[in-house]
């Protein structure tokens, strides 16, 4: 994988079929766990406002009464308007929680679409730059809830227990390990590719 760069009017990525793979499956699994699989709807390459094509699955939900995600990695994405007012949290949440969830789920159905193009290159225009920003970070979010991140420490931890593994030839390496350091590895690539897409986004911003 190599970092964004700007081509042609474009900002482009490098990256192979297999990490195309990885990534196209943790943006899918975000994307239904906000109760919109990949599948639902073919992406148009933007967020839609509510009641323009909005999702089936979306408007089936209540107006009133949605309830807090029990999933902890759910409320990183959707998180409490609130944290000692309940009224105020519940309120927030009838008015906005479809909106965002649509919102969220149609950026990551556009980076998914993005994945499924053959080829080494990933490109984004800059319309869409903020769009593809916004759906990494959710993706990020997820796998970091998933490890148990939640502070800067906590990522700092991470990336030195990946520098430095505490596995080796007499140390036995279980299966929990491996799930747990493929997720740091995971989670490490979102953080630097978004970064990356940031780094780069920078100049146009200013302009």
């Amino acid at each position: 994988m190599r970092a964004f760069v700007r081509r042609r009017g474009a900002f482009v990525a490098e990256v192979s079929p297999d990490e195309r793979t990885i990534l196209a499956r943790v943006v899918a699994d975000t994307c239904e766990l906000l109760g919109a699989p990949v599948s639902r709807e073919p992406p148009d390459g933007a967020a839609r406002p509510r009641g323009e094509g909005t999702d089936p699955l979306f408007l089936a939900w209540p107006a009133d009464g949605i309830a807090a995600p029990s999933d902890p990695a759910l409320a990183r994405l959707l998180p409490d308007a609130s944290v000692t007012d309940e009224e105020v949290s519940a309120e927030f949440r009838r008015l906005t929680e479809v909106d965002l969830r649509e919102t969220k789920a149609a950026r990551l159905r556009m980076v998914w679409a993005a994945l499924q193009v053959p080829g080494d290159e990933v490109r984004v225009s800059p319309e869409h730059a903020m769009d593809w920003a916004g759906a990494l970070n959710d993706v990020r979010l997820v796998v970091a809830e998933r490890l148990g991140i939640r502070t800067e420490e906590d990522a700092e931890a991470l990336h030195g227990a990946l520098e430095t593994p505490q596995h080796g030839p007499t140390t036995p390496h279980s299966e929990r390990d491996e799930i747990r350091e493929a997720l740091g590895m995971l989670y490490s690539a979102l953080t630097w590719l978004q970064e990356s897409l940031l780094q780069v986004m920078l100049p146009t911003l200013d302009r």
